[in-house]
């Protein structure tokens, strides 16, 4: 009997996902659900600041935030999404990598920023994702990362588990990931949440955070690393 791999199950599944994503990604990133990441991010970064996207998928986010003058490196668990990425994103200042999120195949200290949209979920053990993430980030160095919330329908990936079955979705809470980012020496510089279509600006003033986030499709936070 084979046991369970969590690091092939999850290159397996975004593989097979990998020819349906340029036309979805595009959308999150120009008009959708990401679009307020890339101007958020680079509001705290330097222009021709070294940058990881991990989790890149197709590398559009990658290829964003190169246009926002950053020298960007895209890594993926998924050599479909590498392979379409490098097809698709041709720059001198921009270069893909397949890798694994919790073993980083990059020296220490040697991003400025990092972003990690939706991709810490699905590592097995996120923790050890956010301590490599830490290793590869210079003193000070600005991580911007969202977690899918309470109302995102791609949860429904690890709602198997609740079955005993095997899954390779780690969804958590935002609250989760704030208390393990400042529990492991991160420290909180600000954050937003993208909210599905009926959720307005009026619905959420007033709400104290843990409420707000208890609204949302994602939260987006911005962590800087301790010096």
């Amino acid at each position: 009997m084979s046991s369970f791999n969590w690091h092939k199950e999850a290159e397996k599944q975004w593989d097979d996902r990998a020819a349906s994503w340029g036309a979805k990604s595009e959308n999150m990133w120009d008009s959708g659900s990401r679009k307020t990441i890339i101007p958020f991010f680079s509001s705290f970064m330097n222009q021709g600041s070294a940058i990881a996207d991990l989790g890149c998928g197709d590398g559009y986010g990658s290829y964003k935030l190169y246009q926002e003058g950053f020298k960007v490196t895209g890594l993926d668990l998924s050599q479909e999404m590498i392979d379409q990425a490098n097809e698709r994103m041709e720059a001198q200042d921009l270069s893909f990598v397949q890798g694994d999120l919790t073993d980083l195949p990059f020296d220490d200290e040697t991003f400025d920023g990092v972003m990690a949209i939706n991709s810490l979920e699905w590592t097995e053990v996120p923790f050890k994702g956010l301590e490599e993430i830490k290793r590869i980030l210079v003193p000070g160095g600005k991580l911007c990362i969202g977690v899918l919330g309470p109302t995102a329908m791609p949860r429904v990936n690890s709602y198997n588990r609740l079955f005993g079955e095997k899954v390779v979705c780690n969804t958590m809470m935002p609250w989760e990931l704030m208390k393990m980012a400042e529990e492991s020496g991160w420290k909180m510089l600000d954050g937003h949440g993208v909210y599905k279509r009926g959720v307005t600006e009026d619905t959420v003033t007033g709400l104290d955070l843990e409420l707000k986030q208890a609204l949302t499709f994602m939260w987006v936070f911005l962590f800087e690393k301790g010096e």
